[in-house]
């Protein structure tokens, strides 16, 4: 496991290391969030109007949904100091104001050259996937921090 708030070194990573991150999607989050990226879709906002589309309630934004492997990325595995270099999703169903969302990570290829990672990323609703993908970063060495330190 990594250290806590330094996250994982590009030489510390192994193929088949997972981490996972749950949350409850919130009303508040989601009108967060379009508050934040500016998406104001009532699907997202409006009871009225999610209550007239083949949702029938209001959902929460797909990218919403995807900054949870953000926060994955970020913060656990590979942690502070990965940056990402692309990333491909594919939503596969609605994600609900009170559904709890298991954001799930793994690896599954590392290229020491460029010290990068390839993760397999999945989001799970009660055990439904709800948005799957791949995610590619870039992972610091231990040589590169010890430079900054």
């Amino acid at each position: 496991m990594a250290p806590a708030g330094f996250g994982y070194c590009f030489e510390d990573l192994r193929v088949g290391m997972t981490e996972v991150l749950m949350k409850t999607v919130m009303a508040d989050d989601v009108i967060g969030f379009a508050k934040l990226s500016g998406d104001n879709n009532p699907v997202h906002l409006s009871d009225h109007f999610a209550a007239q589309t083949p949702f029938r309630e209001r959902i929460a934004h797909g990218l919403y949904t995807a900054s949870l492997i953000s926060a994955v990325l970020g913060t656990r595995l590979p942690g502070p100091g990965a940056v990402y270099i692309s990333q491909s999703l594919n939503f596969r169903a609605p994600v609900r104001i009170g559904d709890v969302v298991k954001a799930h990570v793994e690896v599954v290829e590392l290229d020491a050259d460029k010290r990068r990672a390839r993760l397999h990323c999945e989001c799970t609703v009660d055990a439904k996937t709800v948005l799957d993908g791949e995610a590619i970063v870039m992972v610091p060495s231990r040589d590169s921090l010890r430079k900054r330190g």
